[in-house]
């Protein structure tokens, strides 16, 4: 064997192996642009988020399980074309990756506004899962938007689609424009094990709401214990 291949080896295998270890939540954080979400509700959206992955609380959450990791994915979510993943698929194994990621965050760019397709953008949460590098224990798709979905398939059909493959949908609903969202998110979003809804009632208290929601996705002495083996 060539002395070079031989260092490729040694060099690449570590690297593969990381690859392959398993992480204890997969995230899929799926945020709402539609044409609701004006450019200054977006920096405080898109902040607030930044500014809950950056917490404390979050990098010991996502450390504090038996893998000592997580994995997350940011999607945006406008039109059924328009589900476009901004951040790609981060692991967390401590508080500078949970910096890094957070500082990712921050420097997204807004990718598309228009209708609010939640349905598709369950969908396309479930096909992320399959691209992550990590096997994961649960999965989770985190949903934040200020209103309900109005194109695309229904929603709760594809919520019971996703819950069925073992997969949880949590919702944050922001109650600026419909007051009624955490009646829509409890009765058609969310499913699965452990399922919730935290409400923020304006975008002032957007990042504390989506703190704690982010914390309570990923402590796993809040999670329901695993069924199955890791899926990734």
């Amino acid at each position: 064997m060539q002395y070079w291949l031989i260092g490729l080896l040694l060099v690449s295998t570590p690297l593969a192996a990381r690859a392959a270890e398993p992480v204890d939540t997969a995230l899929v954080i799926a945020v709402d642009v539609s044409l609701s979400v004006d450019t200054g509700r977006y920096a405080l959206q898109r902040d607030g988020t930044a500014a809950a992955i950056a917490s404390p609380d979050f990098a010991r959450a996502a450390t504090s399980g038996p893998n000592g990791a997580i994995a997350v994915t940011v999607m945006e979510f406008s039109d059924p074309d328009r589900q476009i993943p901004v951040v790609t698929w981060t692991r967390v194994a401590s508080a500078a990756d949970a910096q890094a990621l957070a500082d990712k965050v921050r420097h997204v760019q807004r990718s598309s506004a228009g209708l609010t397709g939640i349905a598709n953008a369950l969908l396309t949460a479930d096909e992320l899962f399959d691209e992550s590098p990590w096997p994961a224990v649960r999965r989770v798709v985190d949903v934040s938007g200020d209103g309900m979905s109005n194109i695309g398939p229904p929603i709760d059909a594809v919520r019971d689609r996703l819950v069925a493959d073992g997969i949880t949908i949590n919702g944050l609903p922001i109650l600026t424009e419909e007051p009624w969202l955490e009646t829509y998110y409890t009765l058609y979003l969310i499913g699965g094990p452990g399922a919730f809804v935290i409400v923020a009632k304006d975008l002032d208290s957007f990042a504390d709401a989506m703190r704690r929601k982010l914390v309570a996705e990923v402590m796993v002495s809040q999670l329901p214990s695993p069924t199955g083996p890791p899926r990734g």
